[in-house]
């Protein structure tokens, strides 16, 4: 019963539409309409400006992390990864938002912070290194979760490696437009790095 509420709690956490939100109430536009059409940090960053998609980023990574710390904080009788695995799947598939939402990487990575630091660490890491030296987010998010699991088999973590490979498959599966582009030479680079 125990997780079957917290799953319940964590995926309406993971369902709060931040850059909706933010693109609203900050700068009465609705993001889904501009740019990539996506809710999330990328797309803030993009349509929104830099602020705005810093405090998107930010919300969505806690997302992830308050839906794992809750639990812990009530010495919850569940694990709090896979509680943490429905906050991520509300941000894909957010309930307050028609179902369509952003690609799973902050708020995996947020699930990661409130279980890990220390892996979310080597996580931001790797995003920024990947980001420098390829200019594209999308390739750094899929590299990150890949450097992610290879990090959850040396830590021997058996949960640690099934949650953070589940994620893993989902920001492929959330990269498949982006996947497309990347081999076209036509998906879009940052220049501000």
């Amino acid at each position: 019963m125990n997780y079957i509420i917290f799953a319940i709690i964590a995926y309406l956490i993971g369902s709060i539409p931040f850059g909706l939100i933010v693109g609203k109430l900050g700068f009465k536009i609705d993001i889904r309409e501009h740019g990539s059409g996506n809710l999330g940090g990328t797309n803030s960053f993009r349509v929104l400006g830099f602020k705005a998609g810093l405090l998107v980023t930010g919300s969505d990574i806690l997302k992830g992390t308050a839906a794992t710390v809750l639990p812990q904080i009530i010495n919850a009788e569940v694990n709090p990864l896979v509680i943490g695995i429905f906050a991520v799947i509300g941000h894909m598939y957010p309930l307050f938002a028609k179902f369509k939402g952003g690609k799973a990487v902050a708020t995996s990575g947020g699930v990661i912070l409130g279980v890990n630091p220390l892996l979310f660490a080597i996580m931001l890491g790797t995003f920024f290194l990947m980001l420098y030296l390829t200019k594209y987010v999308s390739l750094a998010s899929m590299v990150t979760g890949v450097v992610t699991v290879a990090v959850s088999i040396i830590f021997r973590e058996t949960g640690l490696l099934i949650v953070t490979s589940l994620m893993t498959i989902f920001v492929f599966y959330r990269h498949r437009a982006n996947i497309k582009r990347i081999i076209n030479k036509t998906e879009p680079k940052i220049t501000w790095m």
